[in-house]
């Protein structure tokens, strides 16, 4: 049996879009859509469209993100004999059922979640490398970023040639996940709130033995951040970012705390050369 989690804030109409996108396939047993506290009609819009297959849950304050999916995901455990669940954004388009059966057909023995190619910003996400503290200290450096980024993160072409591909860590706009794992792994680390948290999931899989796939026949179209644009300014969006980037380097890649001064260091400066950039394009965040 599987089942779909997407979480809501303040996006009612691409939320609804999606689900009326998805909401026939059979291979779907369970959607549940939670609302992430959001500040405008969108959960009385949403519950015009429950029904036998679809779940509205409402959550109490606004966590973050992983809250959301955590909410959702323990939701269809505990109530229903779940074996995979489908994380998604809002803003996704998939080909075909054909699709997501051919991704859980791939979730079987240490192969605990699986991806398709994300087509979003005019390329392909494929995965990526999960950075060290000193990867993400260069990475934090403007010219040197440009310069070492593609090698440090991504993975050579020629690893796509196969029908999958082993990847450190895969988009979190959509996945598929076994849900025994999922709880064996203690779900989303709910003290990220945006950001992160692929880097959070794939390397919790990986220290227990798990595995994560891109499955190379299957595309998605993810039109990017249109649902955290809606609601967070440029500046707003890096300092989440870096706050998330900060704690995962803290209590998940076993850093030095050398490692993490300079994590700090550069940072505050790529903050202060943000600021500087938004005043002289007239204050636009």
């Amino acid at each position: 049996m599987t089942g779909l989690v997407v979480v809501n804030y303040n996006d009612y109409e691409n939320t609804i879009k999606f689900i009326d996108s998805i909401k026939n396939y059979n291979i779907i047993h369970k959607i549940v859509i939670v609302d992430n506290c959001s500040t405008d009609n969108s959960y009385n819009n949403l519950k015009k469209i429950i029904s036998n297959k679809i779940i509205i849950i409402k959550n109490t304050s606004n966590k973050g993100y992983g809250s959301g999916i955590n909410l959702g995901s323990k939701y269809l455990i505990s109530n229903y004999e779940i074996d995979n669940i489908i994380v998604s954004n809002t803003d996704i388009i998939i080909n075909s059922e054909k699709d997501i059966k051919k991704m859980i057909s791939y979730l079987q023995n240490d192969i605990a979640l699986v991806g398709p190619n994300v087509l979003e910003n005019g390329g392909i996400n494929r995965g990526w490398k999960i950075p060290s503290v000193w990867d993400d200290v260069f990475l934090n450096i403007p010219i040197i970023h440009r310069i070492i980024r593609k090698k440090l993160l991504f993975y050579d072409e020629s690893k796509y040639n196969n029908s999958s591909t082993e990847v450190e860590a895969l988009s979190g706009c959509f996945f598929i996940i076994n849900a025994q794992v999922l709880q064996k792994i203690n779900f989303y680390d709910e003290n990220v709130f945006l950001y992160y948290e692929e880097n959070v999931i794939g390397t919790k899989l990986k220290n227990n033995g798990y595995k994560s796939l891109i499955i190379n026949g299957v595309n998605v179209i993810h039109n990017h951040s249109v649902t955290i644009d809606n609601s967070m300014n440029r500046i707003k969006k890096y300092k989440e970012l870096k706050k998330s980037q900060k704690y995962f380097h803290k209590n998940y890649s076993h850093s030095s705390l050398f490692g993490i001064i300079n994590l700090y260091i550069t940072d505050r400066i790529m903050l202060i050369l943000l600021y500087l950039v938004v005043f002289f394009k007239g204050g636009k965040k």
